[in-house]
């Protein structure tokens, strides 16, 4: 499955960051309430996911079963997304889902069978995590925009 990931991801960073570009910048920093996150932080939550993704997919093909875990609300309060100019968002989002394109790409095949915890008892694949990963994306990008 990983092949449609990757041809999922790339889709992605050809089709999302237009459509972002397009939201009005109040409705893009708009909080729903005080609790939830605005598109913007969406956007900056999955940028976490990416800085996240990317160290287990790195780590784990010379590290022995890694442990890369993060506190997704906490990091995104102190990354000051809501803070950020919007198109540093976008770019930053998008630079770094085209880097962990790139490497995916480029990861052996029998690497791709090494593991990882990401929080859980039970480790996982790098495969697994890149599927997920995209799905991740997927489930929050609908929240933001219709594509």
């Amino acid at each position: 499955m990983i092949v449609q990931s990757i041809q999922r991801l790339q889709y992605l960073c050809n089709t999302i960051p237009p459509l972002l570009n397009e939201i009005d910048d109040h409705i893009f920093s708009l909080k729903p309430a005080a609790a939830q996150w605005s598109k913007k932080e969406i956007i900056g939550h999955l940028i976490d996911s990416a800085a996240a993704n990317h160290q287990r997919f790195v780590r784990a093909q010379f590290e022995d079963i890694p442990k890369i875990t993060y506190d997704q609300n906490n990091c995104n309060i102190f990354s000051y997304y809501q803070q950020i100019d919007r198109e540093q968002v976008i770019s930053f989002w998008t630079a770094y889902n085209k880097q962990i394109l790139a490497l995916i790409k480029l990861i052996p095949e029998a690497a791709l069978h090494r593991e990882c915890l990401t929080g859980g008892e039970q480790s996982v694949t790098l495969a697994f995590l890149f599927d997920d990963y995209v799905q991740h994306l997927e489930h929050h990008l609908k929240q933001v925009v219709s594509y």
